[in-house]
C-alpha cells in the first residue's frame, strides 16, 4: 500500500524534504509541521505520505482524526500517551479544524513535555494562531505550510496517470482548477464519465454530475439506501447498516461503500468528505425526499436504541452523533451553535469548585440565586456539571439538572421559588403520580455568555436530552431562562411557556417544559426530522393520541416489562387502552402479552412472535443477546423484531380506537 501510495503521490517536495530532515534528526529541521489548506486540497493525502516516511525510517506514527479527538485533554493525552514517553515518536493529527480548540493547550501544556526526539504534524483547514507563529520560542521549532493547488504540470500528470483521455484533460482542468480532490475524483471517474458535451464549470451542479458518473448507476435500491445512510450518520459502521438495513446484507454494503473514491476509512467506521457529503445529501434529497427522510428516522431510532443500552463512558458520543442528524433543523439552529470555538469539557462538581461557582452565581444573577447554588450543591451535587476551557483548564460555566422525585420535598418548595413554579405547573395541568419525576434544568451560568446559545448550552443540552431518553418515569423536563420572552422565542417548537415567571432575588425567570409522558421522547426528535418543527405545537391533540406517540408508547412499555416501577409510568398507562382497567399495571400486562402471543396464529407472525418474546418477556440483556438466544444471525433478527413491534402497534391501536378484537 506504501509502494502504491508513493507511485500515485505527486507533487509537494518542500514538505516531504523537511520532513524527511526531521526524521533523519538535523538540529536545523523543524519539531512541528502545522499544514492547511482549504477542503479537497490535499491535506490527507499529504499525512497519509508522511506516515509510510515515518514507518520506512523505523517511527511508526500515533494518528489521530480530529473528527473524534475527545473534548477532554485527559483523553487525548490517553491517546497518544507514547509521544510524551516513548522517544522518536510521530503524532500525526488530520483534520485538526475540528479540534482547533485544542490549540493553545497544546502549545502551552502538551507539546512542550513530548519525548527526545519525537516529531508532531497537525493538518487542518485554518491556520494556526499567529501568536504562535510570531514567538521566539517556537520560530525555529514550528514549520507552517499552506497547500496550494497544484499546478498545470502536475494535474496534467495526475489526469495522465489516471489514463483520461488526452483530448478530455483541459475540460476537467478548467473545472477541476489544479483542485487535488477534483482532480481524483475526474480521475476515479475515468474518460467513461466524462461525456464530450459536458461543459465543465467549477459548480455544485457540476461536482453532483461528476459524483453521480463516479458512482455510476447504483447497482440496487440497496445500494442507494447505504449511500443515504453514509449522507446522512456521521461515520457509517457496518453494524449501523446492519441495523437500519436489516433486510440487506451489510457486509457487501459497506465493502461497497468503502470502495467509494470519496469515502474516508477512520476507527469509527466510513466518513465521506465534507464536500462530497453536502453534495450527495443534497442530490438523494432531491431524488427521493421521503426515502431520505425514512432514513433519517431509522437512523434516529438506532441511535435512541444504542443510547438507552449504551455504558455510561458511550452515552456522550451517541447522544452527538444523534443530534447531527439536526444539523439543519431550523429550530434547533435558534438554540444551537454547532460550533466548537471556545471548546469545553465537563467534570462533576467537586468540593474546591464550589466557590468558584457560588462566585459565578453571584456576578451573574445576585446573592439570593447564589444561596440557590448552594443549597442543591449541598442536596444534589451530583445534579452539577463544570465547564472547564480546553485551553487553559479554568473553570468557565455550570450547569444544574436536578431531579425531583414525586411527592415533592415541602423545604424544596419553600426554598426555592422556581422549583415551586415547576410542581405548581405540575399540579394544574397533568399531577406527577408516585414514582415519577421531573426533571430541571435549574442553572446554566456562563458568566462569558450567559445565558446566550453557546458550547455550554450546546453540551448541557445534549446532557439533558440523553438524560430524558435514558430515565425511567420522567414526567416533566423543565428549563430556566432569565430573558423570558427571548427565549420563548428561541424554544418554540420544542418546549411549552408555561407562563409561570418566578422571582428570586432582583430577577424574574421564565419556566417553560414538556411532559414527556404526552410527547416521548422519540416524537420530539422526529418532528425535527419531519421538518414541521418550526411551528407546530408540542403538545399531541386530545385522545386519542397520535398514532406515533401510541407506537413509541407500546415500544416504551415493552421496553421496560422488567421493571415493575417503570413499566406502572409508562406513556401508555395514559392511553385510552388502560383507562378503565381495575388493575391497570397487571391488565395492561396481560393485554400485551396476549397481542405478543397472538401473532401466532399466522405463521407468518411465528418468528416475530419469538424476537418480541427473546426480547421483552425472556431476559435478554440486549438484543445481539435475544439474536444469539434465537440463534440468528442479527439482521435477520432485527427483521422479525421490527414485523412484530409494527403487528403488535397495529393489533393495539386497532383496540385503542375500537376496543378489542374478538377472536376467530
Amino acid at each position: 500500500m506504501s509502494s502504491a501510495r508513493g507511485r500515485a503521490f505527486i507533487g509537494r517536495e518542500e514538505q516531504l524534504d523537511r520532513f524527511g530532515q526531521a526524521l533523519a534528526g538535523d538540529p536545523q529541521a523543524p519539531f512541528a509541521f502545522y499544514v492547511f489548506g482549504p477542503g479537497g486540497i490535499g491535506k490527507s493525502t499529504l499525512l497519509r505520505r508522511l506516515a509510510d516516511h515515518a514507518r520506512a525510517a523505523g517511527r511508526p506514527p500515533v494518528e489521530l482524526d480530529g473528527r473524534f479527538v475527545s473534548r477532554d485533554p485527559a483523553e487525548f493525552e490517553r491517546e497518544t500517551a507514547r509521544f510524551l514517553d516513548v522517544p522518536g515518536t510521530v503524532l500525526m493529527v488530520d483534520s485538526f479544524e475540528h479540534c482547533q480548540w485544542l490549540e493553545g493547550w497544546l502549545w502551552h501544556q502538551f507539546l512542550p513535555r513530548a519525548a527526545d526526539g519525537a516529531l508532531v504534524v497537525l493538518a487542518g483547514r485554518l491556520g494556526p494562531q499567529p501568536q504562535w507563529a510570531a514567538d521566539p520560542a517556537w520560530a525555529g521549532l514550528l514549520h507552517v505550510t499552506e497547500l496550494e493547488p497544484f499546478s498545470d504540470e502536475q494535474a496534467r500528470s495526475m489526469l495522465a496517470a489516471a489514463q483520461i483521455r488526452p483530448e478530455l484533460r483541459d475540460r476537467v482542468l478548467r473545472f477541476a482548477g489544479g483542485n487535488p480532490l477534483a482532480l481524483s475524483l475526474a480521475a476515479a471517474a475515468g474518460s467513461e464519465g466524462c461525456s464530450t458535451e459536458e461543459i465543465w464549470a467549477p459548480s455544485a451542479d457540476v461536482l453532483r454530475t461528476l459524483l453521480v458518473g463516479l458512482i455510476g448507476e447504483v447497482p440496487t435500491a440497496a445500494h442507494r439506501r447505504a449511500l443515504e445512510v453514509a449522507a446522512q450518520a456521521y461515520s457509517t459502521s457496518e453494524e449501523l447498516l446492519s441495523a437500519v438495513l436489516p433486510e440487506q446484507d451489510a457486509h457487501q454494503l459497506f465493502s461497497w461503500l468503502r470502495d467509494l473514491p470519496f469515502m474516508e476509512s477512520t476507527h469509527q467506521g466510513l466518513h465521506p468528505h465534507d464536500a462530497a457529503r453536502e453534495t450527495l445529501a443534497a442530490d438523494l434529497r432531491w431524488r427521493a425526499p421521503n426515502a431520505f427522510v425514512t432514513m433519517r428516522r431509522r437512523l434516529a431510532d438506532e441511535y435512541l436504541r444504542i443510547l438507552r443500552e449504551a455504558p455510561q463512558e458511550r452515552v456522550w458520543t451517541v447522544t452527538d452523533e444523534l443530534f447531527y442528524l439536526f444539523r439543519e433543523s431550523e429550530t434547533l439552529a435558534r438554540l444551537r451553535t454547532w460550533s466548537r470555538e471556545g471548546e469545553v469539557h465537563d467534570r462533576p462538581l467537586r468540593p474546591e469548585d464550589l466557590d468558584v461557582v457560588l462566585r459565578m452565581a453571584q456576578e451573574t444573577e445576585g446573592a439570593a440565586s447564589a444561596e440557590l447554588v448552594r443549597y442543591w450543591a449541598q442536596r444534589q451535587p451530583e445534579a452539577f456539571s463544570i465547564y472547564r476551557s480546553v485551553s487553559t483548564d479554568n473553570v468557565v460555566a455550570f450547569t444544574a439538572r436536578l431531579v425531583l422525585p414525586a411527592p415533592a420535598d415541602p423545604q424544596d418548595l419553600a426554598t426555592d421559588p422556581v422549583v415551586a413554579a415547576a410542581w405548581a405547573h405540575s399540579d394544574a395541568t397533568v399531577p406527577v403520580r408516585a414514582g415519577e419525576h421531573i426533571g430541571i434544568s435549574r442553572f446554566s451560568i456562563y458568566p462569558e455568555h450567559y445565558q446566550v446559545p453557546s458550547r455550554v448550552t450546546d453540551l448541557s443540552s445534549s446532557r439533558a436530552q440523553a438524560e430524558s431518553a435514558r430515565a425511567h418515569g420522567r414526567a416533566y423536563g423543565f428549563a430556566v431562562y432569565q430573558d423570558a420572552e427571548t427565549w420563548a422565542e428561541r424554544v418554540k417548537g420544542t418546549l411549552v411557556d408555561t407562563g409561570a415567571r418566578p422571582r428570586v432575588g432582583e430577577h424574574t425567570y421564565g419556566l417553560f417544559g414538556v411532559d414527556w409522558r404526552e410527547v416521548p421522547v422519540e416524537a420530539w426528535l422526529m418532528r425535527f426530522i419531519s421538518g414541521t418543527d418550526a411551528d407546530a405545537p408540542v403538545r399531541p391533540g386530545p385522545s386519542p393520541i397520535s398514532r406515533t406517540a401510541f407506537d413509541q408508547a407500546v415500544r416504551e412499555a415493552l421496553t421496560n416489562w422488567r421493571n415493575a416501577v417503570a413499566f406502572a409510568t409508562c406513556a401508555l398507562m395514559h392511553a385510552r387502552l388502560a383507562a378503565d382497567l381495575d388493575d391497570p399495571v397487571e391488565q395492561l400486562r396481560a393485554i400485551l402479552r396476549q397481542a405478543v402471543d397472538d401473532l401466532a396464529r399466522d405463521p407468518r407472525g411465528a418468528r416475530a412472535r419469538e424476537a418480541l418474546t427473546a426480547s421483552y418477556f425472556s431476559g435478554a440483556p440486549t438484543q445481539e443477546a435475544a439474536a444469539r438466544r434465537l440463534g440468528l444471525p442479527f439482521g435477520t433478527y432485527r427483521r422479525h423484531l421490527r414485523q412484530g413491534l409494527d403487528l403488535v402497534c397495529a393489533a393495539l391501536w386497532h383496540q385503542e380506537l375500537q376496543g378489542p378484537i374478538e377472536p376467530p
